[in-house]
């Protein structure tokens, strides 16, 4: 102890230096610690140039520097996507509201489906039936809905219309059926004929949506309905085009009609008599005649004259329509080139909707 009073100060010195040179450890063994770290991301920063110098296409070197050119390609394409973007417009939900509720979805669809209707009359377009609910069956006639399902069965709703209308503007003959993707618990109870098997799918670029449209008509009305799809400010991918008659249309009953009869003039027997008489009195003075020669206006002792001349022209009358082996009279204008029947068409499509842009 004595000591200790005597080296008071070497003893603090010596415990004061004793904890620098703890405190000189801990930090060098930190910094080693950091320097390895700095030392596994340079080396894994010299692998990866080592493998930009060696990949195909190269970098670049000198005065090609394939790097910014990379970077260049790349604001094109933005820039692209920039000017397309006016086609892939989004098709409005309805009601297009920032929150739904179970009435406002009521009220727009019944209004939708009525507006559907009358414009499927006006461009004369026929439907499935006179209550036909464009594959809303199940919503229509409720007032409440499943939770959580407003927000995209009314994207659908918006989709139905737009498709409808492009077919009400191309004037089909006929309107068959309209398919859409189950997307609410409400679809469950719904016509299996208003839905199809297949589900929404997502990529890198955009959402796809299935749809199913079938419908009657001719050639030109399906050039109609794709072009109307082609120009629409919505982007819509035609998948498959199915192509085949329409069913023939039962004709209709025949009427009975009242029976006609037909007023035949009635002879007694004393007047078939003497007709009958005369008939035959005039065949006989008319073979007499034609035997001798008389009764032409240039006759001549028995003889019938034949004239000095070339033979005497004779005429023939055109052999009455409906005999076999006589030329069809010609009736003018252009004759048919194409007879085409009625088509029944089904198209499966995508709407795309672009994800949003990062």
């Amino acid at each position: 102890m004595s000591w200790l009073k005597r080296n008071l100060f070497f003893a603090i010195g010596s415990l004061v230096a004793l904890i620098l040179m703890g405190l000189a450890g801990w930090f060098l063994y930190a910094k080693w610690s950091q320097n390895n770290d700095v030392l596994a991301t340079l080396n894994s920063d010299y692998a990866e140039l080592k493998n930009l110098n060696s990949a195909n296409p190269h970098p670049g070197s000198g005065s090609v520097n394939n790097i910014q050119l990379a970077k260049e390609q790349r604001a094109q394409l933005l820039e692209f996507l920039k000017k397309t973007g006016p086609y892939f417009a989004p098709i409005p939900r309805i009601p297009d509201l920032p929150k739904i509720t179970d009435r406002d979805f009521s009220a727009a669809l019944s209004q939708t489906i009525e507006q559907l209707r009358a414009e499927s009359t006006n461009a004369s377009v026929s439907l499935p039936a006179e209550n036909y609910s464009f594959s809303f069956a199940a919503q229509k006639s409720k007032i409440s809905f499943a939770a959580g399902s407003l927000d995209r069965v009314a994207t659908q709703l918006g989709e139905i219309k737009t498709l409808a209308e492009v077919l009400f503007s191309a004037r089909v003959n006929a309107l068959d059926n309209l398919r859409r993707e189950r997307v609410s618990q409400d679809d469950t109870y719904g016509l299996q004929t208003d839905y199809l098997g297949e589900k929404t799918t997502t990529n890198t670029l955009a959402v796809l949506t299935p749809y199913e449209i079938t419908f009657r008509g001719f050639s030109s009305e399906l050039a109609s309905v794709l072009a109307g799809l082609a120009n629409s400010p919505h982007a819509v991918l035609v998948k498959t085009i199915n192509v085949e008659l329409a069913p023939a249309v039962a004709a209709p009953e025949p009427v009975a009609s009242a029976p006609q009869y037909i007023m035949v003039p009635q002879y007694n027997n004393m007047q078939q008599e003497a007709a009958s008489h005369e008939q035959q009195a005039a065949d006989a003075q008319a073979a007499f005649r034609s035997r001798y020669g008389l009764g032409g206006p240039q006759n001549m002792g028995g003889v019938a004259y034949r004239g000095l001349g070339s033979a005497p022209q004779q005429t023939y009358a055109p052999p009455p329509t409906g005999v076999p082996g006589a030329a069809p009279a010609n009736k003018g204008g252009l004759p048919t080139v194409l007879d085409e029947k009625l088509l029944k068409i089904t198209l499966d499509l995508y709407i795309v909707k672009p994800l949003p842009t990062k």
